[in-house]
């Protein structure tokens, strides 16, 4: 695992995704410490975000998986405001029908690709974790935070040693 050590005078919040039903230790590790915990879609099992809650408050979307009683409690889009900073999650970056940058949103946190990925664009960071889950072909296993201070965010990828 590898991450910095976040500055204490601002707020974590840890970013995983498609875990498909597998929350492995790792990941775990990596979101301790967080104040709040966003889950990207693809959850596969609500026992997942049940242990989330453990670790701190979870705010969660329903991915293309996710199916089932269960799942349809689970919104599609989720907005967190953190200190001055909104943060918008939607599973697929395909499905983002607002423009978040006249929208006031300074972060965009998405899953669906298991492609890690940070970019700034028009002022908003958008932030996909890559996959928490199961190993797809040569793509790493990682999760993400975002430290956030006022409306100031960044976002360092936390790639899992499995």
């Amino acid at each position: 695992m590898t991450a910095s050590m976040p500055d204490p005078s601002s707020t974590r919040v840890g970013l995983i995704s498609d875990t498909h039903g597998l929350l492995r230790p790792e990941a775990v590790e990596a979101l301790r410490g967080s104040d709040f915990i966003i889950h990207a879609g693809d959850i596969g099992d609500p026992g997942i975000l049940e242990h989330l809650k453990r670790i701190a408050p979870v705010t969660a979307v329903r991915g293309n998986n996710d199916r089932g009683p269960w799942a349809t409690a689970v919104p599609e889009t989720a907005t967190l405001r953190v200190h001055e900073a909104v943060i918008y999650v939607v599973h697929d970056i395909a499905a983002l029908h607002v423009d978040p940058s006249s929208a006031g949103i300074q972060a965009v946190v998405t899953g669906h690709s298991h492609r890690p990925r940070v970019d700034m664009r028009g002022g908003v960071l958008y932030v996909n974790p890559g996959s928490a889950g199961t190993l797809r072909s040569l793509l790493a296993v990682s999760t993400a935070y975002l430290l956030i201070a006022g409306m100031k965010v960044t976002a360092p990828v936390v790639k899992l040693g499995v």
